[in-house]
Order: structure tokens, then C-alpha cells, then sequence
């Protein structure tokens, strides 16, 4: 059943926020307004989970993504409780089912950092509280929207901006590609052979692209996708589901995919860097791109508190609509 659909063909709001492409444009439009608002007066909705505990399951380590919401939901009014996977009974046996319907009991809201995307997608199916995909081994849906909310801010649209993205094809990526066809974006993604971005997220992006004015093209030919481009943005070389025994034949398959000033010197005037971090200096970017006057990352970083802030709000107050909703 798509997403925003009622089993009658009544509309019904969107309960979760699991990957981009389960937005419509007028959803994605409304939490980039929505962070806008809420940054500009981070206590607007102090109270909408006064007394109300969310809690949150980080199985994967996370710097920005825990204390975001940490600070987000505190502003909400709420109390995080945050766990482990020392924490739950499912290292016991407990099925996933089982503790989404008891958590469901007891908190407003479940922010899930962890591997499998089947994982999320089952949790959420079993609860009847709104579930926020905070990370999985396939999508990145929150560092998506505060990339999208930081190029509207930097470059004052998102309509038409041409978007290079460079190095590994992986969640970040994914999510990416998908909230800039539905945008409107011009998106090209440059990976080595053998690393491109999953050929079924890649489909799903161009499908959206294609009502939406947008496109979504891969190659292997990082000068061409940097070539006029309005942002450049990568991505570490090594991402968590990747064995570390890879580093040494990721490091020579990505060098020449190193975000250099030179590389910069061939986008758009006035043209922004982007990195998700965190960021190995040397590796998939140099220093003086990073730390120079094109980055943007510190406030790409800073805007995770004001998206994530907005999606709760959003979810709480049933104003998404879902990509499969009925006018």
C-alpha cells in the first residue's frame, strides 16, 4: 500500500520518516520551511512532548546524529532515552515485532540508527508510533534534508542547482539523489568502477526526477560531474558497513577521486563544498578545500538540529502527506 494511503483510499498522514523517496514534493517542501521556522525560534513547539519520552536506538556509533536529536527532542519538551544494543532484549531472542508493539506503549516516538534497512522497515510496520530512520546501511534521510536546507540557504534555490557528488556510492548518496530529483535538482554521481550507487536507488531517484524536471545521472568520470557544478559534495572512503581490510584497496581505487582545489576550480562561480563528516583531511578531501572558503560543512552539520527538530514536529502533528497520498 503506498505511502499516505488508507486501505479505503482515504488520505491518512504519513506515520514514518524511513527514506526520502516516501515524500512528496509538497512533504519535502513543508520540513525545509518548517527547519526554517524552527531555527529561527528553536522553542516554537516547547511543548508538544512536555512530558513525553522519545526513544532512541543507536546501534552504529554517532556524534552528530545522537546529539541532534538529544537537543532537538529537548526542545520539543521532551526526555531522550537513549539505548544500546546492550540495552534491549533482542540480543535475547526478543523479535524486532515484539519490541516495537511494547515500545510502542510507552514512548511518543522511535529514532533508529542501525544496519539493515529491513530492520527499520519491520519495526515500523510493527509500531504505531512514528519511526525516524537516524542512519541505515541504504539511506541517510536526515543528512539529506539538512543537505537540502543548507543549499537553499547557500545558494538561495534548489530548483535547477547542478549537484556533483564524488567517491563512494553509499547511503549518504542514496538519500541524496533521491531528495534532489524531488527537489528538482541536477544530480551526477562519480565513483570508481565497481563503486557506484545501488542500481535499484538509482531507479527509484530517476522515476522521481522524471516528474519533477530533475535527473540523476552516475559515472565514472569525476572531472565531467564536477565540470560547472553548483555543489560539490563527498563523503568518507570507508563507511561503517565497510571491513576495515578494504582501506588499502579503497584508498588506491579513490585517490583520483580526492576533492582537490584544483577539482573546485572547475565548478560554477560562487559553487559550495559539502561533506556529511566526519572527514579524514587527505584522503577524500584536502584540507584546504574543507577548512577554505567554499566549505560549507560546519553549517550542513548545524542544520541537522533544525531539520530533525522539524521532522519530529511534522510526524507528531501528521502534516506529511507521503509520496502515495490520494488529493
Amino acid at each position: 500500500m503506498p505511502a499516505g494511503q488508507a486501505q479505503d483510499g482515504y488520505a491518512v498522514a504519513l506515520k514514518d520518516y524511513l527514506r526520502i523517496s516516501a515524500l512528496s514534493r509538497r512533504d519535502l517542501t513543508l520540513l525545509l520551511d518548517l527547519s526554517e521556522e524552527l531555527k529561527r525560534d528553536p522553542h516554537r513547539y516547547s511543548g508538544l512532548l512536555r512530558n513525553e519520552v522519545v526513544a532512541m536506538d543507536f546501534t552504529k556509533p554517532s556524534t552528530r546524529t545522537r546529539v541532534s536529536f538529544t537537543v532537538a527532542i529537548a526542545r520539543l519538551g521532551g526526555t531522550p532515552e537513549m539505548l544500546g544494543p546492550a540495552d534491549l532484549q533482542l540480543g535475547r531472542g526478543e523479535t524486532i515485532e515484539d519490541t516495537a508493539r511494547v515500545l510502542s506503549r510507552y514512548v511518543k516516538a522511535f529514532v533508529i540508527r542501525t544496519f539493515a534497512d529491513e530492520e527499520v522497515g519491520r519495526f515500523a510496520a510493527a509500531s504505531t508510533i512514528p519511526v525516524i530512520n537516524a542512519l541505515t546501511d541504504g539511506h541517510h534521510p536526515c543528512q539529506a534534508l539538512a543537505d537540502l536546507l543548507t543549499i537553499r540557504e547557500k545558494l538561495g534555490r534548489l530548483d535547477g542547482v547542478r549537484v556533483a557528488f564524488v567517491g563512494d556510492g553509499c547511503n549518504t548518496v542514496h538519500s541524496l539523489m533521491e531528495a534532489a530529483a524531488l527537489a528538482g535538482m541536477q544530480v551526477t554521481v562519480a565513483t570508481p568502477p565497481g563503486y557506484e550507487p545501488d542500481a535499484d536507488v538509482v531507479e527509484t531517484a530517476r522515476s522521481i526526477a522524471l516528474q519533477n524536471r530533475a535527473s540523476v545521472e552516475t559515472t565514472n568520470d569525476v572531472r565531467a560531474a564536477v565540470t560547472g557544478a553548483d555543489v560539490v559534495y563527498t563523503d568518507v572512503w570507508l563507511s561503517m558497513n565497510v571491513d576495515a581490510s578494504e582501506k588499502e584497496t579503497r584508498v588506491k581505487a579513490f585517490s583520483p577521486y580526492r576533492v582537490t582545489d584544483e577539482l573546485m576550480g572547475l565548478t560554477e562561480t560562487g559553487s559550495i563544498f559539502m561533506h556529511c563528516l566526519p572527514a579524514h583531511r587527505g584522503e577524500e578531501v584536502t584540507a584546504q578545500v574543507i577548512d577554505g572558503f567554499r566549505s560549507v560543512v560546519w553549517d550542513q552539520a548545524a542544520n541537522r538540529l533544525c531539520t530533525e527538530q522539524a521532522i519530529l514536529v511534522a510526524l507528531l502533528t501528521g502534516r506529511l502527506e507521503g509520496a502515495g497520498h490520494w488529493a
